[in-house]
């Protein structure tokens, strides 16, 4: 007896291409789908480090600023105490205390002057400040700045006595309303004598004081209203006729991709809020955002 042969019929094999076909269709959209998933996931994670990261980078700065210092600006450079500021202001702006030189082994300044010393006299326009190890001072401000300061004329830094100042007193480069009155030059005469500038000598001398050889600003450099670089401006003294936009100071982008800056002050107390984008990069069709607060005391 003859045996047939067994075989696929072409029906069969239609079926089988098509369902082959749905189950790779449905496949491949999981896995897309999961790949998708990984991109956001993972973008999410940087974009949150970056702008902790960034929030904390300003947030030092900002914790040894000079308090009254402290501005906000717009850009066509008009400027005003930063409680006195609302988001129309974009770029925020301050004197630092040198913290570095102050934390020299022994202290490169003391922060003191000895009123009753005979060195204390505006004839000579001297400040005795004693413990102060002012040569390591000079070396340390020096090695931060360029050589831009370094206690000697033409290079001085700026001695702020602790009281009560305006923001207008700090030489932001106004000739309107900016006299900076509160930022007086200094050089080094001995390891424990300031000399005063001539022209620089204040009606009042007071015990407490610190010292700066550097103003910070954190500027948007705008592409648009909604993707901008956040920069840090630094290595420039107001107290010698400078601003951020001078030729030769320190210029370093802290955030790239930047939808919102924003900062507010509360008392003594500074909230910045950073949002951060992602430009589209996972290629999925949306942006990323990621926003933050930090609170600066």
């Amino acid at each position: 007896m003859a045996m047939k042969k067994k075989a696929f019929t072409m029906i069969e094999l239609v079926m089988v291409i098509v369902v082959l076909g749905i189950v790779a269709s449905i496949g491949s959209e999981i896995i897309l789908s999961l790949y998708n998933n990984y991109l956001r996931s993972r973008t999410i994670n940087q974009l949150e480090s970056q702008t902790e990261i960034v929030l904390e980078q300003i947030a030092k700065r900002l914790q040894y600023r000079i308090k009254d210092s402290t501005i906000a600006r717009k850009a066509d450079t008009s400027f005003t105490a930063l409680a006195n500021s609302d988001n129309s202001y974009s770029i925020i702006e301050w004197i630092g205390y040198s913290n570095e030189s102050l934390l020299d082994t022994p202290p490169g300044w003391s922060g003191l002057i000895d009123l009753n010393h005979a060195s204390t006299d505006k004839t000579p326009h001297t400040l005795k400040t004693p413990d102060s190890n002012l040569s390591s001072t000079a070396a340390t401000m020096s090695a931060l700045t360029n050589s831009a300061i370094d206690l000697t004329a033409g290079k001085e830094a700026a001695l702020i006595f602790e009281t009560a100042y305006n923001a207008t007193d700090f030489g932001w480069g106004n000739p309107n309303n900016a006299d900076g009155s509160a930022t007086v030059k200094v050089t080094r005469n001995t390891d424990d004598i300031l000399t005063i500038d001539a022209a620089d000598i204040p009606n009042d001398i007071y015990e407490h004081y610190v010292l700066a050889h550097s103003a910070y600003a954190i500027v948007p450099s705008s592409f648009n209203s909604t993707d901008f670089n956040l920069t840090l401006r630094y290595n420039y003294q107001p107290w010698l006729g400078q601003n951020y936009g001078s030729n030769g100071i320190g210029n370093s982008v802290l955030a790239e991709h930047v939808s919102l800056f924003q900062f507010k002050q509360d008392d003594t107390v500074i909230r910045l809020k950073l949002c951060l984008h992602d430009n589209n990069e996972t290629g999925t069709g949306d942006r990323i955002a990621i926003c933050k607060e930090k609170v600066v005391y």
